[in-house]
């Protein structure tokens, strides 16, 4: 989709067919990134036919010889049964505790503690502060209609250079506008305490686990073609039952282990 075409979608006077028309631009932007992926892989396979080497197609696409194999397996069918990793890879495993004690919830970063704890090397990096449109679990859990505008704060993560989990926190537009919330790069010293700051005092949260494929956007940024993510969804709420933050994390699955315990005492959201 070009800037044009945003724009005419944008200036769309009626707000409920703006909101189709950015719905139908979506739709048919995820079914594009589907066909544009089995496009690739048939042209890979065609290449290979043609007495190319991969080494050669690799060398050409600006990619590792181990990715061209993954572009030929990710366009390799719509629904398919996990399979395990597509080359050798460091063995990695994090820890993402259920739930979470305290003091890790509570500390400058759970992601680099937990990595830390394990001995592992952890990066991570900002990738998107702005607006976008609710998924429907997640509206569901900040009780806004499917495709209303949330502000959304994505982050990406490795361990030992190895792609491991995207996490994106969620806000209500009328609760994160025009905050620090809503400002870019990470929150200082801590998102729950700037969450404090602005008056809110958490009451409980509720964590959902599913199992499912990625998105093309997920496969290719955790690097998993043929394999199945663990989405974490953490809903926080305030003390009169608000929702106040939506975490949901996409975990390569392979990548990880679940340890679950009883957390005494209260937890932090």
């Amino acid at each position: 989709m070009d800037a044009r075409t945003l724009h005419d979608i944008a200036a769309i006077t009626d707000p409920l067919d703006r909101a189709r028309a950015a719905s139908s631009a979506m739709t048919t932007l995820q079914g594009q990134s589907v066909e544009l992926s089995r496009i690739r892989r048939a042209a890979i396979i065609e290449a290979q036919q043609s007495g190319l080497r991969q080494e050669d197609i690799a060398r050409h696409l600006g990619v590792t010889p181990g990715r061209v194999s993954q572009m030929k397996k990710a366009g390799a069918a719509d629904h398919q049964a996990p399979a395990g990793p597509t080359e050798p890879r460091p063995r990695i495993l994090v820890q993402r505790a259920l739930p979470t004690p305290p003091a890790t919830r509570g500390s400058r970063s759970l992601y680099l503690t937990e990595a830390a704890q394990q001995g592992l090397e952890p990066e991570r990096k900002m990738l998107y502060v702005g607006r976008e449109p609710a998924s429907e679990h997640v509206a569901a859990g900040l009780r806004v209609e499917a495709g209303e505008d949330v502000i959304a704060r994505r982050k990406m993560f490795w361990a030992n250079t190895v792609p491991v989990r995207i996490s994106t926190s969620y806000f209500r537009v009328d609760v994160a506008e025009g905050t620090r919330l809503d400002g870019d790069g990470f929150v200082l010293p801590t998102l729950q305490a700037a969450i404090e700051e602005m008056g809110h005092v958490f009451s409980h949260a509720t964590e959902t686990l599913t199992a499912r494929p990625p998105t093309p956007y997920e496969a290719d940024l955790l690097d998993v073609p043929g394999e199945w993510v663990v989405q974490v969804l953490r809903v926080s709420y305030s003390m009169d039952d608000a929702p106040i933050h939506a975490l949901e994390t996409v975990c390569a699955a392979s990548r990880h282990v679940f340890p679950i315990g009883q957390v005494a005492g209260s937890d932090q959201f």
